[in-house]
């Protein structure tokens, strides 16, 4: 009798042992849909129904070099056939965050981050040295106006830069530059991110040159110069990177081809 009663209390832990090794593994299993289920794919899809502005236009005086002494310099820019401060047509329609102070001009100093300016006048900061300025028109949710007169491309050369702050550019070469994401995303404005860039000197297309996205790791192509939607990136910082590339997928030589940058969303 004590026998028996070992070997039945040896396979009850056996059963019982059994029992919980399915139940684990039924709990993995249950995480693991979780998982999947709330996992989210990003997608990235041209940006379609903004308003053209194909007659726009923005000037600034002067040759392709401006040459001012360094610190605070004043800015005089002239615009035509569009008017800053005023909302896009489609602005709120869209679901891209957009600017409640209108239409602007996207200044990009040796494409760092851009600022946006609401009047054709005003003053930056510049250090001494020979930089490279893009500005162009942008509707009221940071979409630039993409046409051979929305934009202006020179060279500053701010005071008396020694030989190792002086730069040669040459303006008739591709070049990309990045505008957008920037900075932080919050609440609806997380759901639908602009990404967007402006090339100058040459085209993009599905057989010439194009641009490579990266997204966190995940590599995307974009032929055509239109505006692109982010969707289904995760909250938190996220990590873009551009690049311009030729039809062999090699990169194109410039100073501002490849570029990364890091931008936040949050509830």
């Amino acid at each position: 009798m004590k026998k028996i009663s070992l070997l039945t209390l040896t396979l009850s832990l056996l059963v019982l042992v059994g029992c919980n090794e399915t139940k684990n593994k039924d709990d993995k299993k249950e995480d693991m849909e979780t998982v999947e289920v709330t996992d989210t794919t990003v997608t990235l899809t041209p940006l379609m129904g903004s308003p053209e502005y194909s007659e726009a236009t923005l000037t600034h005086p002067g040759g392709d070099v401006i040459e001012v002494p360094a610190g605070s310099v004043d800015f005089n820019f002239a615009v035509e056939n569009y008017e800053l401060g005023a909302q896009t047509a489609n602005a709120g329609k869209n679901g891209l965050a957009n600017s409640g102070k209108g239409q602007h001009i996207h200044f990009i100093l040796d494409n760092g981050p851009y600022s946006a300016h609401y009047e054709s006048e005003f003053s930056k900061d510049i250090k001494e040295g020979d930089h490279v300025l893009l500005a162009f028109l942008s509707r009221s949710y940071h979409e630039a106006v993409k046409n051979p007169t929305s934009f202006i491309v020179k060279k500053i050369r701010a005071g008396n830069p020694s030989e190792d702050q002086q730069m040669d550019i040459d303006f008739s070469a591709e070049h990309m530059f990045y505008s957008r994401p920037k900075g932080t995303y919050s609440g609806e404005d997380t759901k639908e991110v602009l990404l967007d860039f402006f090339i100058v000197g040459t085209e993009i297309s599905p057989d010439g040159n194009r641009v490579k996205a990266i997204i966190n790791g995940e590599e995307f192509y974009v032929t055509e110069w239109k505006p692109q939607v982010i969707k289904g990136l995760p909250l938190g910082e996220n990590r873009i990177q551009l690049i311009l590339i030729d039809e062999n997928l090699d990169p194109i030589p410039g100073p501002f081809n490849a570029v990364t940058r890091t931008f936040t969303l949050e509830k």
